[in-house]
């Protein structure tokens, strides 16, 4: 199994950005998909789920309205669009099937 996420960077207040996570090594279509991710000195806290067929959508409160989580099974892949962000979104974003984990990707809110 991989994951492979990538699209995190440096962004103003306000700003967007989009992570890609690419799966690799299993069935894909046959998973649900998370979104975690991790601020310094903070636990690694969920962020968003998109079940097998993206029929059902969770999103933790703080990132609800903001964030969209979306999938591509034909590419193996699922993203995050993550609109207005704010200082708070700053962390390490993680793509996630149950045990398995990407090596994550920074994403920095700054002005």
């Amino acid at each position: 199994v991989q994951l492979v996420e990538s699209g995190g960077g440096l962004v103003q207040p306000g700003g967007s950005l989009r992570l890609t996570c690419v799966a690799s090594g299993f069935s894909f279509s046959s998973f649900d998909m998370r979104w975690y991710r991790q601020a310094p000195g903070k636990e690694r806290e969920f962020v968003a789920l998109i079940t097998r067929s993206g029929g059902t959508i969770i999103y933790a409160d703080s990132v609800k309205g903001r964030f969209t989580i979306s999938r591509d099974n034909a590419m193996n892949t699922v993203y995050l669009q993550m609109n207005s962000l704010k200082f708070e979104d700053t962390a390490v974003y993680y793509c996630n099937r149950g045990g398995d984990w990407g090596q994550g990707t920074q994403v920095t809110v700054s002005s």
